[in-house]
């Protein structure tokens, strides 16, 4: 705000300038909340070691829940936001999500404080009053509930942007054997002495100008290779941080957005997928 305060001219003032810096998520939805692809529900489950509970958005495809075959238990993914809450964006993908045939879950970390707020500057100020430690233990319990669910093939992976693509790296610590693929958009890696916990396929991806992200990335990388981490890193010319986000003009990247969502989702169909595609090949 006090940064913006010397472009306050014209008639405009520093709040209606933040506004129209604020994301416009109408134009960046894809999947219509109404879509009649999916089925869609707001679960609150306990964390006892977070903030008490975590409240999130569950997204599995109709066609799943219609069904009553060994395939209606799609693998899980847990879809975390940016550090601002569950925005929009976030809910719509997870929405991607499920029309790829997966299960997604995107937690809240701003539940304790009443949750997003609808409004990312706000949400911004809210995410910085809560503790850190408690926000990764809600990230925990939500990973954990939704592989433990019947309906989940017992097999999870994880994805984020920015605040969430660094808790993807940290939850691929922390859950080990629990957690078969990684995706961080845009995130601090984990702690060199800590990666020798990664049992998850990782695949890191950063905009080429995110410098601060890119110039980390070859310590991240050896600490990955020394440990025999399953991983790859891509790096995406001209993409910016935040290039994912179709709702933020001033970042977005079509051409990087459309091949990063094209390696996640082969991504996590060749490392989370797999359980269900050997149980069927078991019944056939």
């Amino acid at each position: 705000m006090s940064g913006v305060k010397k472009f306050a001219v014209l008639g405009l003032s520093a709040g209606a300038i933040v506004q129209a810096l604020m994301p416009n998520y109408a134009m960046g939805q894809q999947i219509s909340r109404d879509d009649e692809r999916i089925t869609t529900s707001y679960e609150t489950l306990p964390s006892p070691d977070g903030n008490g509970y975590i409240r999130g958005y569950l997204v599995r495809p109709f066609s799943a829940d219609s069904r009553r075959e060994i395939s209606s238990a799609l693998p899980g993914i847990v879809v975390v936001h940016e550090n601002r809450g569950l925005n929009p964006h976030t809910e719509d993908v997870a929405r991607r999500f499920a029309l790829a045939n997966f299960m997604a879950f995107a937690p809240d970390v701003l539940t304790s404080v009443g949750g997003y707020p609808g409004d990312d500057y706000q949400g911004g100020k809210l995410f910085r009053e809560i503790d850190n430690g408690k926000k990764f233990e809600d990230i925990v319990s939500s990973a954990l509930w939704l592989k433990n669910r019947p309906d989940c093939s017992g097999k999870i992976g994880v994805t984020g942007f920015c605040y969430g693509g660094s808790v993807s790296n940290q939850l691929a610590v922390r859950l080990g054997d629990d957690l078969a693929a990684a995706v961080p958009f845009c995130g601090g890696g984990a702690a060199a002495a800590d990666v020798p916990n990664i049992k998850a396929a990782v695949l890191v991806q950063h905009g080429a100008l995110d410098t601060r992200l890119v110039e980390a990335w070859p310590a991240y990388e050896e600490a990955l290779i020394a440990a025999n981490v399953n991983h790859e890193g891509h790096l995406y010319p001209g993409a910016r941080h935040g290039f994912f986000n179709d709702a933020t003009p001033e970042c977005y990247d079509a051409a990087a957005a459309t091949d990063a969502w094209m390696r996640t989702v082969d991504w996590f169909n060749r490392y989370v997928r797999d359980l269900i595609l050997k149980s069927l090949a078991v019944i056939n």
